[in-house]
Parts: C-alpha cells; sequence; structure tokens
C-alpha cells in the first residue's frame, strides 16, 4: 500500500483536534461541510437542468413531431403522396397529417386564445404521450364532427367536463350582406388530457382531421405532415433525404430549428451553472489549505520529533497529504449521498418546503412542467465527484510539502 499502518495512524490522530487545536478543528469542519454543500449541490443543479431538458424535450416532441413538412405557400394539398414518400427515407417511424390554427375558445363567460390541432384518430392512438395521459373521456369517444379533446388546464380554467359544449371563433370570416361576421361553431368534450406541460394543456384542442379541415376551409387539404423518426437527435443527418424525397414546392422544419433558441438558453445556463457552483468546491479546498498550513505549523515539534526518530521527507508529506485528503474524502462522499438522496426526493421534499413555507415553490405557469424533474447522469456524477477530489488533493500538496521542508533542528532549537 501507498500509506504504511504508521502514516495512517499518526494522520487520523491529528484530524482528532485537542482542545488547544480547536480553531483548526473548526476550519477543517467548515472545509468538509463546504465541499459536501459544493458537490451536492452540483449534482442536484445537474440533474434538476438535465431533467427540465429530458422533459420538455419528451414532451413537445412528442406533442409535435420530429420533422413537420409544408408547403411553400399555403396548404399542403398532395399530402398523401408525400407522406408515402417520406415512409421510404430510412429512419422514419411514423407520417401523421395534421391541420393546425389558431382559434378563439369560449365557454361558461370566458375567453381564451387556444390552438387547434386537427388529427385522425388512429393517428392520435399512436401518440402514447395523449393517448396515454387521458383523464376523463374516452379517445372512441374522440369521432363525429362535433367532437374535441382539451387540456386539464383549460377545462379546469374555464370550468369545463366532458360532455360540455365549447364554442371555437376562427379568426376567418363569413361574408354577408351586411358585412363580414366571425365564424363559430359549438363542439362537445369528448375527453381531457394532461401531458403535463402547462402550455399543452392550457392551450390545445384536439379534433378530428375532417372536421379541422371543414372549420379551417382546407377542403381534402392539411397544413403540413409530422413526421417521427428513430431517434431524434438524428434529425440534422436525416433532414435532407427527407427534403429530397418531397421534391420542390415543399419545405423542411425540424425540432432543433423550431426549439434552438429554448434548448440553446438551457444548455448554457446549465454550463454556466456547473462554472458557479464549482467556486463552493474551490472555495472549501483554499479553507484546506489554510486549516493544514495552521496545523503544520504547530505540529512543527512533533515533525521535528518524528524526524529524529527516523521519519523520511516522504513519511511526513504523506502523513499531512493523508490528513488534508481525508477532509476532502469523507466531505465529497458526504456530498455525493446528499446529492442523490435529495434527486431521488425531490418531489416530496418540494411538497415539504411548500407546506412550511405557504409559498408555491414549483410555479407550473413560469416552469411549464406541473412537475419539478430530476434525471441524474452517472457521467457528470462522476466528474463532479472526481473533480472534487482533484481539488483537494491539490489544495493538500502544498501544506505537506512544507511541512516535509522542515529542518528538525530550527524546530527542537527553542524547545
Amino acid at each position: 500500500m501507498i500509506f504504511t499502518a504508521f502514516e495512517r495512524m499518526v494522520a487520523f490522530r491529528y484530524l482528532r483536534a485537542r482542545r488547544q487545536e480547536g480553531f483548526i478543528s473548526v476550519i477543517a469542519g467548515f472545509s468538509l461541510l463546504g465541499i459536501a454543500l459544493g458537490v451536492a449541490t452540483l449534482i442536484i443543479v445537474m440533474s434538476v437542468m438535465n431533467g427540465f431538458r429530458a422533459e420538455l424535450l419528451g414532451r413537445i416532441l412528442g406533442v409535435n413531431g420530429h420533422v413537420s413538412v409544408f408547403a411553400q405557400s399555403g396548404p399542403l394539398r398532395d399530402y398523401a403522396a408525400t407522406a408515402d414518400q417520406v415512409r421510404l427515407v430510412d429512419g422514419v417511424v411514423m407520417v401523421f397529417p395534421q391541420v393546425e390554427g389558431q382559434v378563439m375558445a369560449t365557454a361558461n363567460n370566458t375567453a381564451a386564445g387556444a390552438m387547434v390541432k386537427g388529427i385522425r384518430l388512429e393517428d392520435l392512438k399512436r401518440r402514447e404521450i395523449l393517448s396515454g395521459n387521458i383523464l376523463a373521456g374516452s379517445l372512441e369517444d374522440f369521432a363525429g364532427p362535433d367532437a374535441v379533446m382539451i387540456g386539464s388546464r383549460m377545462a379546469q380554467r374555464m370550468n369545463l367536463t366532458v360532455g360540455n359544449q365549447l364554442t371555437l371563433i376562427s379568426p376567418q370570416s363569413n361574408p354577408t350582406a351586411f358585412g363580414s361576421i366571425p365564424r363559430m361553431k359549438t363542439y362537445r368534450i369528448a375527453a381531457l388530457f394532461e401531458i403535463g406541460m402547462y402550455e399543452y394543456d392550457n392551450n390545445f384542442i384536439y379534433m378530428p382531421l375532417d372536421s379541422a379541415q371543414t372549420f379551417f376551409r382546407l377542403g381534402e387539404a392539411v397544413t403540413g405532415l409530422d413526421v417521427m423518426l428513430t431517434d431524434p437527435d438524428a434529425v440534422a443527418r436525416l433532414r435532407d433525404p427527407i427534403a429530397t424525397a418531397i421534391g420542390p414546392g415543399k419545405r423542411v422544419f425540424d425540432w432543433q430549428q423550431a426549439n434552438s433558441s429554448f434548448f440553446t438558453a438551457i444548455k448554457v445556463e446549465r454550463n454556466v451553472m456547473f462554472l458557479i457552483l464549482t467556486l463552493i468546491i474551490l472555495v472549501a479546498a483554499f479553507n484546506i489549505i489554510s486549516s493544514m498550513i495552521m496545523l503544520v505549523k504547530d505540529k512543527g515539534r512533533d515533525i521535528a520529533v518524528l524526524r529524529t526518530m527516523g521519519a523520511s521527507k516522504g513519511m511526513i508529506m504523506r502523513i499531512f497529504f493523508m490528513t488534508g485528503a481525508s477532509i476532502g474524502v469523507v466531505g465529497t462522499v458526504a456530498g455525493f449521498l446528499l446529492g442523490l438522496l435529495f434527486c431521488l426526493n425531490i418531489e416530496t421534499i418540494r411538497g415539504w418546503v411548500e407546506a412550511l413555507t405557504g409559498t408555491q415553490v414549483f410555479n407550473a405557469e413560469i416552469y411549464f412542467l406541473s412537475k419539478l424533474p430530476a434525471k441524474v447522469d452517472s457521467g457528470e456524477v462522476v466528474t463532479v465527484v472526481l473533480m472534487a477530489l482533484l481539488l483537494t488533493f491539490l489544495a493538500t500538496l502544498y501544506p505537506a510539502w512544507r511541512a516535509a521542508r522542515q529542518d528538525p533542528v530550527e524546530a527542537l532549537r527553542y524547545e
């Protein structure tokens, strides 16, 4: 082994401070606490940022698809033939025609803007993020010219439930002898969904494809095609093959282009938070340096005695290196365990904090998601742990080297 039994015994004895060394012990304790909190905070923040990205990406792609195909201008009329061409591209899983448009939704003296998505029932069932999150009603009732499905937040805001009526007002108007009047139609709510993303649960309305085509006066055309890929991250590689397959007169728009600013902001914020929180560990490492230098100065007589008894400079250096490194190792392990426990129980802890303070810590309207997500990345956790150990080991080297350089004659001259 690198460290002998004698070196370990002396090093751990120095960690147990006597009364006259109490101040040194306090500094070492704060150093250990700082490293533990720094490691735990880094793990928690990185996990929450990863959870945000994964949850938002999953919900956004589950609702909107990985690639969208549109006509250069106006609706897409030959969508069936275009969909067949796109399905031939290697890496494409599903292709859905859809109609999309903005409306004004009114019910119970409440009005709000909403996004209507027209989709076929068989395609809706294949979208698990929607079909697997039906709160009330049934997809089997999602048929007929007057059936719609709305989000739970919209239903709550407008005091609606399954079977109630919802009136939609189109931005397109009907010309009459007395001028143009808004075109509106009343629909029956067939089902309520909740996918856990506030924007979609509050603003999206689904209706059968043919009903949407009639409401928006598209005839047999659609506004576009949603394309699902085997790997969403392969969209850059498949964009050109899909564009070649659909031919001229159409354009391809992928999820990275549609949400580039959003996910870039998350990435930048994540990197900045990592750098800022690393400073906590760095400050704790400086505390280790100060506490170890004070310990070396206080143990000058002991070092001299050990040297006169035959201890080498390397032995002295290893003793004090082990003393300082033990603080870093214990603090890192404690922070690692604390961070993992916090991430695994983050929703429970959030509930406790909200119950104690009487405030809403995580507002779904601001943060888009209804629950606080946390996704632990093993690679990032290993990086944080190794970084913390490296900083504490480097912080211990100078005091240990200084202890090994002490001249035993000078240390004992005035004893």
